[in-house]
């Protein structure tokens, strides 16, 4: 979110000061509500069914998903496809104006990509809003702006789980340091922002003068390579 606020802020604040900006925050509320509210059934159901039951785990978190080669293969497999489909149908540069009904289809998408690694986002909801009408600019607008107000909150449920696991780890008798985790993941941060500031204006760059198939056929060749090397045993 701090690469994504550096770099969309300058276009933000134009929309926010302009007529626009009613439609344009209802949109973004709309499609953030349905991507929490679907993405948090999604894994209590995927936890206790599938990771529990079905895989056997016994401390079932859905990031147990983040390290299932085929599931990520598939995914990302999905989104490659997703991603060409939009590229081919993407003919009309000017676009139409955002609906409630495309912000919650936008925000229905978005929500598989929280349990699912590989099932990027940027590209599921860029893509997802293509299809429904979006001029380029616009999707990509919209695909980034609505996930800042999605972020408090899930940072806020991924700290108590920290919380939690140092916990349950202590009592175990394992040795470990609340202050060193979190030191780790702010460093991680740190990285992934500047990073993230580099990817985002790759992506803008081909998602703006028409060469989003690019992407699509980087995710459908990683969906292959990744399973290729799951089969032969190199991953």
């Amino acid at each position: 979110m701090g690469a994504v606020l550096v770099y969309f802020w300058p276009q933000w604040r134009h929309l926010l000061a302009t007529a626009a900006r009613g439609p344009f925050l209802r949109q973004v509320c709309l499609a953030t509500a349905c991507t929490g509210g679907l993405g948090l059934i999604l894994t209590l159901v995927l936890e206790p069914l599938v990771l529990a039951r079905l895989l056997g785990h016994a401390h079932a978190e859905v990031e147990q998903l983040f390290r299932q080669l085929p599931v990520i293969s598939a995914a990302l497999l999905a989104v490659g496809l997703l991603i060409l489909r939009a590229s081919w149908q993407d003919r009309s540069p000017l676009g139409h104006p955002l609906t409630g009904k495309q912000a919650v289809r936008i925000g229905v998408v978005q929500s598989l990509c929280l349990p699912f690694r590989g099932f990027s986002r940027s590209g599921a909801t860029s893509s997802t809003a293509l299809l429904c009408g979006l001029s380029r600019r616009d999707a990509e607008r919209f695909s980034f702006a609505w996930a800042v107000g999605l972020t408090p909150p899930v940072l806020g449920r991924e700290l108590w789980r920290l919380w939690t696991a140092h916990a349950r780890a202590a009592a175990e008798g394992m040795v470990g340091t609340l202050g060193g985790s979190l030191w780790l993941g702010f460093l991680g941060m740190v990285c992934r922002a500047g990073a993230g500031l580099v990817a985002l204006v790759a992506l803008s760059a081909v998602l703006e003068r028409g060469r989003w198939a690019y992407f699509g056929y980087d995710c459908v060749l990683a969906a292959g390579a990744v399973g290729l090397g799951h089969v032969l045993g190199l991953l």
